[in-house]
């Protein structure tokens, strides 16, 4: 299987005198600030009705700060991060593709229980 490094968005991480909380890692995924949690979770909790503080709540390692600061980023610059975040779902969807095609899934319930009667 062919590893594939996308190179990230051109997302700004400062605007003038604030800055954005955006770390991106190897594989050009957006986290807020020194989490794990992604750019991709804030923004769909966000659009799915959450406040700020339900998205700290929900996640707290995040900084209120942070989810403020990532939610006023997506409302000042919604078609760049909508953008990002559709080639994120498309490369999930390859990923999951290619997984299911080395891996598949039909009857891995059966396998498996079959597999651990075998071994008693």
């Amino acid at each position: 299987m062919e590893v594939v490094r996308q190179t990230p968005p051109k997302i700004c991480r400062y605007q003038k005198d604030h800055p954005i909380p955006f770390v991106t890692d190897a594989h050009g995924i957006i986290r807020v600030g020194k989490t794990h949690v992604t750019l991709a979770t804030v923004v769909t909790a966000f659009l799915e009705g959450a406040t700020a503080e339900e998205v700290v709540e929900q996640y707290p390692s995040l900084q209120l700060s942070d989810v403020y600061s990532v939610i006023g980023y997506y409302l000042r610059h919604r078609s760049e991060v909508d953008k990002y975040l559709v080639e994120r779902q498309n490369r999930a969807t390859e990923v999951r593709q290619e997984t299911e095609k080395r891996f598949n899934p039909v009857g891995i319930r059966e396998r498996f229980h079959a597999r651990r009667n075998q071994q008693r």
